[in-house]
């Protein structure tokens, strides 16, 4: 037996930048002492989501990996609590700036970086000014409590992120969120969608799943909000919804998995035996055409 205790957090955000630094902390050191070894802070907590707006300041608040002041200290931390701990951030490379994430060991080693592959544009979610399409690949990572493939936020609506890494060898997938209400229709609720879908990825991939998302109305600065929904929550191998967070409050979530009988399960499920690569090569194009 290989049991697992995963955790699943949820926050509000705003500009008083240590404040939420120091509130996400105290929800990691919440998890901890519930017995979570993979604890999954939402999508760039350090600031509210600036991407409602289209503003050449926000740029500023990108930083490099190499002397990055939040890695550093939540990497501390997952050393003091003996917890893996995958890290959300602004990131600054030469000339290009990405929505990233640190894969932190529970040693406090920082095993490499993802950048989010899946970049949106639409109204509130006016991501590609800021960010350039990751270039990394999926990555799935070998850590201290099992092998985990992280996808950041508009990643989880693609049914091909979480596969990737399945067939990498990822025994749990994570998706750090900010997703909320749509300035555009305020009458648009995804929240019930937005669990499903990855609920699905779960169950065709038979592995456990953290959706972590925040709380809270931000402003914008151009007169529009959004209300980030929460009800973050955990699946089980089978897509079930084994715990889950409303729609308001700071929440700590926490579930355990056996890996090694969840392993067994996927196996003798069928599903990655029977696969037909050689039948997919339609969705490596953007119209279903392989050729012309």
């Amino acid at each position: 037996m290989r049991l697992l205790t995963l955790a699943a957090t949820q926050m509000r955000c705003d500009w008083d930048i240590p404040g939420n630094i120091a509130r996400a902390e105290r929800l990691v050191r919440e998890a901890a002492s519930q017995g979570a070894k993979l604890i999954l802070l939402q999508e760039l907590f350090e600031t509210p989501y600036f991407c409602q707006d289209q503003l050449h300041e926000f740029l500023d608040l990108a930083a490099p990996v190499e002397g990055n002041k939040l890695i550093a200290h939540f990497a501390a931390l997952a050393a003091e609590l003996g917890v893996v701990l995958p890290l959300s951030f602004f990131e600054r490379a030469g000339p290009a700036a990405y929505n990233s994430l640190a894969m932190i060991d529970a040693d406090g080693t920082v095993m490499g970086i993802y950048r989010k592959s899946h970049i949106p544009d639409g109204p509130g979610y006016t991501e590609k000014f800021y960010f350039s399409p990751g270039d990394t690949g999926f990555k799935v990572w070998d850590t201290a409590v099992g092998r985990v493939g992280v996808g950041i936020c508009w990643d989880q609506w693609f049914p091909e992120s979480a596969r990737v890494m399945a067939l990498k060898g990822a025994e749990v997938l994570l998706y750090p969120t900010a997703i909320g209400s749509e300035p555009q229709d305020p009458s648009l609720d995804s929240a019930a969608h937005w669990q499903r879908v990855m609920q699905g990825h779960a169950g065709a991939n038979l592995m456990p799943l953290v959706a972590s998302n925040r709380i809270g109305t931000e402003p914008g600065r151009n007169g529009t909000e959004i209300t980030f929904y929460g009800s973050s929550f955990i699946a089980g191998p089978t897509g079930e919804k084994v715990a889950e967070a409303n729609r308001t409050d700071e929440s700590v979530l926490v579930a355990s998995f056996d890996l090694d009988a969840i392993a067994q399960q996927r196996r003798s499920w069928g599903v990655f035996r029977d696969r037909r690569p050689e039948l997919y090569a339609p969705i490596l194009t953007l119209d279903g055409h392989t050729s012309r």
